[in-house]
């Protein structure tokens, strides 16, 4: 399977990517090849509904957005990697997504496979739900098939997230595939 991993932090080292990292293992070393995107760093601009492309043609921007496009086109599966920003994803992650409007009808009748890989400081409970809900939302709408979601709680920090759980957890969603 072609899995295309969509980096959103803007911490190349932090957190969520550490996470992604350890998924990523897991699924090369069960003969997937894998693609990483770090999103966070490339140039994309905002979706700002011109509706230039009517949800089927070219966007009106000219960036990295038609990179993204084609290795998701051509993928099997999506990877969705972001640390937790005020109970949701970054920035830079929520941009790539909202660019998905001018490839939506392509993109939803891939009907890819996806996952969500996240990290956040806290523990409590109530910290993961509105981007577990936003993911979940996604995933039905572009008839994305959900094969799973490391939910990284109380990874603040690379030697946090490394002394977790959560690790393991990535690495055996990577191989499950």
């Amino acid at each position: 399977m072609k899995i295309v991993v969509l980096e959103g932090s803007p911490h190349k080292n932090g957190s969520s990517n550490l996470l992604a990292g350890e998924f990523i293992k897991g699924a090369e070393g069960a003969g997937h090849t894998v693609t990483v995107l770090d999103v966070a760093h490339m140039d994309i601009h905002p979706c700002v509904g011109c509706e230039h492309c009517g949800m089927n043609g070219p966007c009106a921007w000219k960036d990295d957005v038609p990179e993204i496009k084609d290795a998701l086109l051509s993928a099997d599966m999506a990877v969705f990697v972001t640390p937790v920003y005020y109970f949701g994803m970054s920035a830079q992650l929520k941009m790539v997504i909202d660019r998905f409007y001018s490839y939506t009808t392509e993109l939803s009748a891939k009907k890819l496979k996806a996952a969500l890989i996240t990290a956040a400081w806290d523990s409590d409970e109530d910290v993961m739900p509105a981007l577990v809900a936003h993911y979940q939302k996604l995933c039905r709408y572009m008839h994305f098939e959900n094969m799973g979601m490391v939910l990284g709680t109380g990874c603040g920090t690379p030697g946090m997230t490394g002394n977790s759980p959560h690790m393991e957890e990535a690495c055996q969603l990577g191989k499950a595939l």
